[in-house]
């Protein structure tokens, strides 16, 4: 009976191992910096700096940690830009201490949380970032920065007595790259826990670069000290830029109703500092000797449980106040609105975006649309800005004659105006790079400029700590109208499909080719059946290979292809069979070609060389056939790929890339490897279904063809399987798994390399198990209408208007491939 009760204890222990989450975990996307966080019984709440946006302290109200809505706005009206609280409950009452731009610091209370809270109470105390505490005499005290403390009277009001300095900080190591050379010793917050006060600070500079910020802990007996500095310091850091998120820190620890442990802090997304710091939260530990440190996964979780935001930003101005997803920009004005059948009328002040009168929501998205319509008076401007600050904006605005665009650090445009006083802008944020569109009916969009960069609009080049926020602008005589402002996260999901995108390449050009299908069954190529991309002008070889795409968790297109060009020598593009000698092998290249598109048109292009990644690579005979996935338990973009040593068999690898995808972040590791000694596994393709990975693959054991192998994890632990899943005859190879859209069924895509002419031939299940062999492209159900003879081929779901778009542009831009022209542009020949 023991040993039974011992076996169900290990089950359930392992079975929450699976489950275990990966942390850090974004709960509030956006810019929500400086958390403070409080638990009132089974309660949590949360507040963060508003600075100059009002009113401010919008209080987020949770049970569970994760799942988090907005309850109120606690300071309508405040002098100079407010930050850092700190919200705490002593005795039934509700306090927001905070500082503000002026150099002096308030509090606020409230015996409501929700409200009504007070006005603000000037505090005789000078720094900033202040933390409450209960001293061990039972008194009240107000850490600031620098290790300050100050004595509070019994109603945490006002100052009994003179500040003075109790703590120096933690001396992080003198190489390590921060803010400045100022310690910048910060945000204080304190705790009481088994006999010792422990206070956590934020030091290093809370922007900059990637590796400025952190997160330390010291604890004493007393709050006078002396304080001693955790061995586990930094508790929280970024080490790397290659990380997730840049400048972790400004931490709060929290316990939950399970006595569990929490930290909760801000950092900003790699590459998105235009979003501002985001709202993070990972699992705490304490050691046997007393410490805090946190936990990568929370194995104690029994379920998957993923953050939750409950606050629209979509705004039809249908009720008779401002909702509590707006501010205003440095004032408070609501006497300037008026609210009339769903229309928010706004009295206009200024003439431009640094001086007009702006309302703005907090974007949490890396990919966003947003959407208005506009109803301009007489002498009125108004329109749609991503707006930072009175520098860095960009947009539509117009005076009913003209459209001024506004692109951020290139100078305006003006367009004539041919729509009228009562216009819709939209505005499209993929990845930093903007779309402004405006239109009379919301359904024909005229496009005012596309591509427009506006990544630098963020603190680290116009400081003062600010997000790139969608914002209603309001200039000029009278007032502005709006109507039905929308935004919505831009990343499509199945649900919005309705085309197919094929890319391959062909041996005749080295190529890359694209081809589109309304059904799924039937593909024609754009460009009339020519490469829209041209080898010989993107890869070190002059050729491409194998190319793979790939939709991101952001949005984007991902592609990678192989650098290798198999006929170099025949066409002129090198006096060698291969790129090395015959001790590397059939086709040796060393590099892959990334490429990165918000539209399919227009992209940027990396040229990796392995074999300079690092010295135990220089012996590196291939490098082929790359795909591109997504790693959710890591948060990485995920490239896996053949690679051998020489000419040694083939293995399946991996690394990681940054989301820029011009940098590899991780050295090579082994994905798969066939169990069988000297042979190769090559050309893998990964489809998660529910929660498993299933891995296609090539087998080269005897006549090559598909095979398949199974893990509960994206990056290794793959099960041989030893069926057969192609229906070939002969050897085929390049298997490719896509959807059809809408239904339950997966389509097996592979290469049939050898048959004259080659071919694609197809199979389709439901299961993974039963498969249907559809037959070859043209004998069968399957079609192609002005190509023949692809090779490795890859498919991704579009939605109808990117493929309408990227039909639309190759008709207008129809260009045929010459290699014979290139050759000569390059002083170079054609071998005969």
């Amino acid at each position: 009976m023991r040993k039974l009760f011992l076996f169900i204890v290990c089950f359930i222990l392992f079975g929450v191992g699976i489950k275990a989450q990966r942390f850090p975990q974004a709960v509030l996307p956006g810019d929500y910096p400086d958390p403070s966080i409080l638990r009132d019984g089974k309660d949590y709440y949360m507040t963060h700096s508003p600075f100059y946006y009002a009113p401010g302290f919008l209080i987020w109200h949770s049970t569970d940690l994760m799942r988090w809505e907005p309850v109120c706005q606690a300071l309508p009206e405040y002098e100079g830009s407010a930050m850092a609280p700190d919200l705490l409950k002593y005795q039934n009452r509700y306090y927001i201490y905070y500082p503000t731009s002026t150099g002096e610091n308030y509090v606020i209370y409230a015996d409501n949380i929700r409200g009504p809270w007070s006005k603000p109470v000037k505090l005789d105390v000078k720094g900033i970032d202040p933390g409450h505490v209960v001293g061990e005499d039972g008194k009240r005290y107000l850490f600031t920065n620098n290790g300050w403390i100050t004595p509070l009277s019994d109603d945490g009001l006002k100052v009994t007595g003179k500040s003075r300095k109790v703590y120096d900080g933690w001396e992080y190591p003198a190489n390590w790259v921060t803010e400045g050379k100022d310690m910048y010793l910060e945000s204080p917050k304190l705790l009481y826990k088994d006999g010792y006060y422990y206070m956590m600070s934020a030091e290093g500079g809370t922007a900059g670069p990637a590796t400025s910020h952190m997160c330390v802990v010291a604890r004493s007996k007393s709050v006078f000290g002396p304080w001693e500095n955790s061995p586990y310091n930094p508790i929280v850091h970024t080490y790397s830029a290659s990380e997730n998120w840049w400048s972790k820190g400004h931490g709060t620890l929290v316990d939950d109703v399970n006595g569990n442990w929490w930290v909760v802090y801000h950092a900003y997304a790699n590459g998105y500092h235009t979003l501002g710091r985001s709202t993070l939260i990972e699992p705490i530990e304490w050691t046997s000797d007393g410490w805090c440190r946190t936990q990568q996964e929370a194995v104690w979780l029994s379920e998957n449980r993923q953050p939750e935001w409950k606050m629209e930003l979509s705004d039809d101005f249908s009720k008779p106040e401002l909702g509590i997803q707006w501010t205003f920009w440095k004032e408070y004005a609501p006497k300037a609105l008026t609210f009339t059948e769903g229309e928010m009328q706004v009295k206009a002040k200024g003439r431009t975006p640094a001086d007009g009168r702006l309302l703005l929501v907090t974007a949490m998205d890396k990919c966003y649309e947003t959407e208005v319509e506009v109803r301009l008076g007489n002498g009125n401007i108004g329109g749609l800005l991503l707006y930072y600050n009175e520098e860095a904006y960009a947009g539509v605005s117009s005076d009913g004659k003209n459209f001024t665009v506004y692109r951020g650090e290139e100078k305006p445009l003006t367009v004539a105006n041919k729509i009228g006083k009562n216009f819709r802008v939209k505005l499209l944020n993929q990845g930093n790079r903007l779309k402004m569109s405006v239109s009379a009916d919301g359904k024909s969009w005229e496009v005012l400029a596309q591509n427009v960069d506006v990544a630098r609009l963020n603190h680290n080049v116009y400081k003062e700590f600010y997000a790139l926020r969608p914002a209603l602008f309001a200039a000029g005589k009278g007032k502005t109208g709006f109507r039905n402002f929308c935004y919505r996260n831009a990343i499509p999901e199945e649900k919005d499909m309705g085309a197919y995108l094929m890319v391959f390449h062909r041996d005749e050009t080295h190529g890359l080719y694209m081809a589109v299908s309304r059904d799924g069954y039937t593909f024609t190529a754009v460009n009339e059946g020519e490469p829209v991309l041209a080898g010989d002008t993107i890869a070190q070889q002059r050729g491409i290979r194998d190319p793979h795409i790939f939709r991101g968790p952001d949005g984007a297109f991902y592609l990678a292809m192989t650098d290798l060009h198999v006929f170099g020598l025949r066409d002129g593009y090198r006096k060698t069979e291969w790129e090395r000698g015959p001790e590397y092998g059939w086709g040796n290249n060393r590099g892959l070609v990334l490429m990165k598109s918000w539209d399919l048109i227009h992209w940027n292009r990396a040229n990796i060389r392995f074999d300079k990644l690092s010295a135990g690579l220089s012996e590196v005979g291939c490098v082929w056939a790359p795909e591109v996935t997504y790693d959710d338990k890591k948060g990485k973009l995920m490239i896996y790929y053949t690679m051998r040593f020489k000419s040694e068999a083939n293995k399946l690898y991996y690394v990681y890339v940054n989301d820029d995808f011009n940098k590899i972040e991780s050295t090579p590791q082994i994905l798969f490897e066939y169990p069988m000694d000297g042979v190769s596994a090559i050309d893998g393709d990964i489809t998660k279904i529910g929660d498993k990975y299933h891995l296609f693959y090539v087998a080269h054991d005897g006549v090559g063809g598909i095979k398949q192998a199974v893990s509960d994890r994206m990056n290794g632990g793959y099960v041989y399987d030893a069926r057969w899943y192609d229906f070939e005859p002969k050897a085929c190879e390049a298997p490719n798994v896509w959807k059809r859209i809408g239904e339950d069924k997966w389509v097996l895509m592979y290469d049939i390399f050898s048959i004259h002419p080659h071919n694609f031939g197809f199979a389709e299940t439901s299961d993974f198990v039963h498969f249907k062999n559809l037959g070859h492209f043209n004998e069968g159900v399957m079609k192609t209408t002005n190509y023949t003879s692809p090779k490795h081929g890859a498919v991704i779901h579009l939605t109808k208007e990117e493929a309408d778009n990227l039909e639309e542009y190759w008709k207008i831009h129809q260009r045929k491939y010459d290699r014979e022209t290139f050759l000569r542009q390059q002083g170079q020949h054609t071998e005969k």
